[in-house]
């Protein structure tokens, strides 16, 4: 796909166009965005099973 002379290539010009301060500070936000979405996978995981005993019990108090 990409040598490792297309690279430095591409890394060189991030340099430039962003300077050096800005790459840590997008590394750290990639960084928690990445842990904020695997944190809402896990949460999604977990509500399914709330929200079926939760309407079971509605459906059964709809019923009498």
């Amino acid at each position: 796909m990409f040598g490792s002379h297309e690279i430095i290539v591409i890394a060189i010009i991030v340099l430039v166009l962003f300077g050096s301060a800005a790459i840590p500070k997008f590394a750290k936000s990639l960084g928690l965005a990445k842990k904020e979405f695997e944190k809402g996978l896990n949460e999604s995981d977990q509500e399914p099973s709330s929200d079926t005993d939760t309407s079971s019990k509605q459906d059964s108090k709809d019923k009498s």
